[in-house]
């Protein structure tokens, strides 16, 4: 069992995700990047943080989680933190989107719920302790046209976060969401310039976020935060108070 503190960053090779890596790893964890498809991107960032593991998994596929718990066993032998943070954007408006493609935003909520029963199970129950930080989005609350599977995963990401810090009470697990706003990522460089022009105007700061302002906050939620769970915090420039 590796000695340090141990976290799992699913969708740790890119963006906000990457960038929690850095700043857990900073903090003296020993860090798991788990990747879908961007495999060499994560192997790029285990070289740069050094301390930790890889993991591949499709989390839609319960299959492929369950591979996952027993790699996580061989690479560390528990996990200490837990940070969903993997998401996909399937955009289209609510007449032109297929069923299939809500299918597969649906089925990503349900890999992130599957993922933190087995890691609970596996892991931070027999420990009786752990920290598991859930990467929401803004949209969750305030809704966005084009993106309603997306906008109900965010939202429902945040009510999974206050449903299970309940069913945990008394268990010393703490569950928190940090929901960013509009962040410097590949996903929201690849939205139309209508929706990021609008994005800006109410953001109070007058600028897009950075994913290592997201990440600091995950940090903290990691390693202090000690009187929290249950709670979203925003970060978003001013743009939704929450």
């Amino acid at each position: 069992m590796i000695e340090k503190p141990v976290a799992l960053v699913t969708g740790g090779a890119t963006g906000i995700g990457a960038a929690c890596c850095r700043a857990l790893s900073a903090e003296g964890f020993h860090v798991g990047i788990h990747y879908n498809k961007s495999a060499e991107l994560a192997r790029q960032l285990l070289d740069e943080i050094k301390e930790g593991f890889l993991i591949q998994a499709d989390l839609s596929d319960t299959g492929q989680v369950d591979a996952m718990i027993g790699k996580i066993k061989d690479a560390a032998g528990k996990v200490d933190v837990l940070v969903n943070n993997a998401g996909q954007s399937i955009n289209a408006d609510i007449l032109s989107m297929k069923v299939e493609q809500f299918d597969d935003q649906r089925a990503l909520t349900r890999g992130v719920w599957y993922l933190t029963k087995r890691i609970l199970r596996q892991f931070m129950l027999r420990s009786q302790s752990g920290r598991i930080i859930n990467i929401s989005s803004v949209v969750g609350h305030t809704g966005n046209a084009g993106q309603i599977p997306y906008t109900m995963e965010k939202a429902a990401l945040d009510a999974f976060t206050r449903s299970l810090a309940q069913e945990l009470k008394g268990r010393n697990i703490l569950v928190n969401s940090v929901a960013p706003g509009f962040i410097d990522t590949e996903m929201t460089r690849e939205l139309p310039e209508e929706i990021k022009n609008k994005a800006m105007e109410g953001i109070i700061l007058e600028r897009i976020g950075k994913p290592e302002e997201v990440a600091e906050v995950v940090a903290f939620l990691a390693k202090k935060g000690s009187y929290m769970t249950g709670s979203v915090i925003h970060v978003n420039g001013g743009l939704y108070g929450g």
